[in-house]
């Protein structure tokens, strides 16, 4: 339905988080790209540089389920404002650090732990406005626009990083940082709002539009669903598992990918950072056209093959482009084929949300931040692992695991009914019979 006068204020609000998912990861890359300048003043190698980067996905990971709990309590708008202040005093508090102090490295891990307990405010609070806001037959391409910005934000990190640092130091780039950040944030403030009948500029059109669009058994349920609810649902804990595959494999792009350029391929800092954006520009290409495809699909095919089928197709390809591109003699050939990898993998990444925000409903920040607490340890283990693989066995034993992995997740996504749903009224009983819609 469009009648003269309907506004369109709820993609004003996903361009938004779609600015601020870019904006969290550029915080969170930073580092990576300043790892080798951090790594020469303060001493260290990869594998205590890898600590400082898990550090941050443990405090990422911890806060997740808190995270959302806080979203569905308190709603987006201040929760997520609240955070993004957070990310910015802790990124300016990095570009503070120095390797003449006692300790330095675990003071940096605790920076970094700090910062991902800001951060991860960010998608479960994101999954909760979708909830809110966006009708069920938009939600893939709404979370493929949100996550688009993990691509834009990671994609533009390496030259916007690379030439400050060359100009003016590794520090100035996490004041950069943090500044961008806080104006983000500031603007999100002004602009949103938890619920479309609380913003003054919906118009009664887009009002019915979203309100007949929430699903029943999802967004519209005044309840929020019980923790026996969610942990006794099979579907959370596929979801689950495979986004443990997920940030396993993601992580080696946003953590060492650009290190892996110059290191094992040779490629000297400026080639570095050019080739390391093609894995992240795949990412914001392949996000939203997987929801956009995810959406289509379940219109046509129904949920089980519309939001599963994707997520399927895109693990088993990132297997398949990881151990080729791993193989590929040329650096250059490498990176293509590589970066194929991780836009396969981001065709899968807003069936996650899309499917989190229909199961969880007035409760999505939750369910999608204890699923979001796997993908973060997949994440912290691989900053980790993949340094001690590659300095015991080489970076194609690392590439190899995380091709493994990737196939582990899209076995798991078999499990996954979209058609079985959560509901707080059904909490008595079996956990299939919760489940049952």
């Amino acid at each position: 339905m469009s009648p003269r006068g309907t506004t369109y204020v709820r993609w004003l609000l996903i361009f938004w988080l779609f600015v601020l998912s870019a904006v969290a990861y550029l915080d969170r890359v930073n580092l990576s790209i300043a790892g080798l300048k951090i790594s020469e003043e303060f001493g260290i190698g990869n594998i205590r540089l890898g600590w400082i980067s898990s550090a941050f996905l443990v405090g990422y990971g911890i806060f997740q389920t808190p995270a959302g709990w806080l979203a569905d309590r308190f709603g987006a708008r201040r929760v997520l404002t609240a955070g993004v202040l957070w990310w910015g005093l802790f990124s300016a508090m990095t570009a503070l650090a120095s390797g003449q102090m006692g300790h330095a490295v675990a003071v940096l891990m605790g920076i970094r732990f700090l910062l991902g307990a800001g951060e991860a405010i960010i998608y479960p609070s994101a999954n909760q406005f979708v909830a809110r806001w966006i009708p069920s037959d938009e939600r893939g391409i709404a979370n493929g626009i949100i996550f688009a910005g993990v691509g834009i934000g990671a994609g533009l990190t390496p030259p916007l990083i690379s030439t400050i640092m060359l100009q003016h130091g590794w520090r100035s780039s996490f004041w950069v940082c943090a500044l961008i950040g806080l104006a983000a944030g500031a603007v999100w403030w002004v602009i949103a709002r938890d619920t479309p009948q609380s913003h003054a500029l919906v118009s009664p059109g887009e009002l019915e539009r979203i309100e007949r669009g929430i699903p029943l058994a999802g967004g519209a349920s005044k309840k929020r669903l019980p923790w026996s609810a969610i942990l006794g649902s099979r579907n959370v804990w596929a979801l689950s598992l495979a986004y443990f595959c997920f940030g396993y494999v993601a992580w080696i792009f946003f953590g060492w990918f650009f290190i892996y350029l110059a290191q094992a391929r040779g490629l000297n800092l400026k080639a570095s950072a050019f080739y390391a954006t093609l894995p992240f520009l795949a990412m914001a290409i392949c996000s939203p056209a997987g929801g956009a495809a995810s959406d289509w699909m379940t219109g046509r095919l129904g949920p089980r093959i519309g939001r599963c089928a994707a997520p399927v197709a895109g693990f088993v390809l990132t297997a398949l482009f990881v151990l080729a591109g791993s193989a590929a003699h040329d650096a250059r050939v490498a990176s293509f084929v590589l970066a194929g990898g991780a836009g396969s993998l981001y065709l899968a990444q807003s069936s996650f949300w899309a499917l989190t925000a229909d199961l969880g409903g007035k409760s999505s920040g939750s369910v999608s931040g204890f699923m979001n607490t796997a993908n973060q340890v997949g994440g912290a283990i691989t900053l980790s692992l993949t340094p001690f693989l590659a300095k015991v066995f080489g970076w194609g034993t690392g590439f190899l695991v995380a091709a493994v992995v990737a196939l582990v997740g899209a076995a798991a996504w078999l499990f996954v009914d979209p058609r079985v749903t959560l509901s707080a009224s059904e909490t008595a009983g079996t956990p299939a019979q919760r489940e049952t819609a």
